[in-house]
C-alpha cells in the first residue's frame, strides 16, 4: 500500500470517534444532569470533553498534508489551492454563523443579526484550516515547527505579561483576561457567547494558539507521509514526540494552566501530545497490522464529519420549533416531548440525559451508514 496516495484509515477512524464524541457531549437530554467526564472543566483543568475540539483541529492539520502535499511542490498552483481553501473556510464560517442565527433569523432577522454570536466551533475550524493550509504550502517543516512554537510563546507573553486595559494587570480570569477584553472591544458583548456575554471560548485571541494545534497535526501528517522511513520507526518517533509534548504541556501548565476556554499554550502541547500518541496507536493497529474489522462505525462518522456535526446542531433547533400537546394541556417542543415521555419517564435524571445523547449517536449512525453505503460524501 502506498500510503502517500491513499487516505489513512486510522485517520478516518480517529476523526469519526472524535465527531461521535462531539455529538455525545453536545446533546445531553438535560444540561442540568451530566456525568462529570462529559462536562467541560469549569475553568482551569482538563476533562475528557475538553480533549475533543483540539483533537479535531489536530486531525484537520493531518488532513491538510494528505490533501495538499501534491500541490505544495507546484508553487505555481499555490494561488489556486489557497483560493479553494479560502472558499471552503468561508463555507465553514458561514455554516457556523447560520447555526448561531437559526431559527431566529426567520422570525426576527433584525434582532437575530444584531445579537448573532460571531465566534463558534465551525468558525474556529474555518480559520485554523485556512491559516494552517497557507503555512503548510509556503513553509518547510522546520519553519512550520518554528511558527507553531513562536505562536505559543507569543500567546503566553500576551496573556501573562501584558497588562489588560481597564484592569491594569495581566490575568487569566474569565472576564478580565486579555482575550476577553479584545473580544468585547472588537466584537462587542452582543456578538459573544450568550452563556457568558462578556467573553467567548472561541474568541479572537485564543484562536491564535488553536492554529498551533492545527500545525502540530500538519507536522505529524507530513512525518507519516514520508516514504523513506519504516512504519516501526514512524510509530516509535510519534509516540516519543507525543509523550514529550504531553509532559511539556503538564510542566508548562504549572505556570500557564491548562485551560480549554483560553486555549492556553500548555493546553495545546498537552492535547497535541495526546492526539499524536492516539493517532500513532491507531496507525499501528489499523494501517500497519490491518486490524480493521470493527472500524466501520467510526469510518462512517469520519467520512461525513462536518456534515453530521452541522446537522446534529440543526436538528434540535428545528425540533424545538415543532410544538406538541402534553397530557396536562400545555405545549412543549418536540424534542422536550420525546425526552420527557421516552427517557426521563423511565430513567434517573442523569441516566436519562445520557441515554438521550447515546440515542442521538445511534440515530445519526443510521443516517450516515445509509449515506456511506450509497457513497454520499458531502465535502464542505
Amino acid at each position: 500500500m502506498e500510503k502517500s496516495n491513499q487516505r489513512l484509515l486510522s485517520l478516518d477512524v480517529f476523526r469519526g470517534a472524535t465527531v461521535a464524541a462531539m455529538i455525545l457531549v453536545n446533546n445531553p437530554g438535560d444540561w442540568g444532569h451530566i456525568y462529570a467526564p462529559l462536562e467541560h472543566a469549569s475553568w482551569h483543568g482538563c476533562t475528557p470533553t475538553d480533549l475533543i475540539f483540539p483533537f479535531f483541529l489536530f486531525i484537520v492539520g493531518v488532513s491538510i498534508t494528505y490533501a495538499m502535499s501534491s500541490k505544495k511542490a507546484d508553487t505555481q498552483a499555490h494561488g489556486q489551492t489557497i483560493l479553494k481553501a479560502a472558499k471552503r473556510a468561508a463555507i465553514l464560517f458561514g455554516l457556523g454563523l447560520f447555526l448561531s442565527l437559526y431559527p431566529k433569523v426567520f422570525t426576527d432577522p433584525v434582532a437575530a443579526l444584531s445579537t448573532v454570536r460571531i465566534p463558534g466551533v465551525l468558525q474556529r475550524i474555518a480559520v485554523v484550516f485556512l491559516i494552517s493550509s497557507i503555512i503548510f504550502l509556503k513553509n518547510s517543516e522546520k519553519n512550520i515547527m518554528r511558527i507553531a512554537g513562536g505562536i505559543l510563546i507569543l500567546y503566553w507573553i500576551i496573556m501573562t505579561f501584558i497588562p489588560v486595559p481597564g484592569t491594569g494587570y495581566p490575568n487569566l480570569e474569565k472576564e478580565t483576561n486579555m482575550g476577553a477584553w479584545i473580544d468585547r472591544s472588537i466584537l462587542t458583548e452582543a456578538h459573544l457567547w450568550k452563556s457568558a456575554k462578556t467573553w467567548d471560548p472561541e474568541g479572537i485571541l485564543s484562536t491564535m494558539p488553536a492554529i498551533a494545534s492545527g500545525l502540530i497535526g500538519v507536522l505529524v501528517g507530513a512525518f507519516l507521509r514520508r516514504k523513506d522511513l519504516e512504519d516501526s520507526y514512524k510509530i516509535s518517533w510519534l509516540f516519543c514526540t507525543g509523550l514529550m509534548l504531553f509532559i511539556g504541556g503538564m510542566v508548562w501548565g504549572l505556570q500557564f494552566p491548562l485551560n480549554k476556554s483560553l486555549w492556553t499554550s500548555s493546553f495545546v502541547l498537552y492535547t497535541g501530545g495526546l492526539a499524536t500518541m492516539i493517532l500513532a496507536f491507531c496507525y499501528w493497529i489499523i494501517d500497519v497490522n490491518k486490524y480493521s474489522d470493527y472500524t466501520l462505525p467510526f469510518v462512517v462518522y469520519g467520512k461525513n464529519a462536518i456534515t453530521v456535526f452541522f446537522l446534529s446542531g440543526l436538528l434540535p433547533r428545528t425540533m424545538n420549533m415543532i410544538k406538541v400537546g402534553n397530557a396536562d394541556g400545555t405545549e412543549s417542543g418536540l424534542q422536550s416531548w420525546l425526552y420527557n415521555n421516552f427517557f426521563s419517564a423511565h430513567f434517573s435524571p442523569i441516566n436519562a440525559s445520557l441515554a438521550w445523547a447515546i440515542a442521538q449517536i445511534c440515530f445519526w449512525f443510521v443516517i450516515l451508514y445509509i449515506m456511506y453505503r450509497k457513497h454520499i460524501f458531502i465535502k464542505v
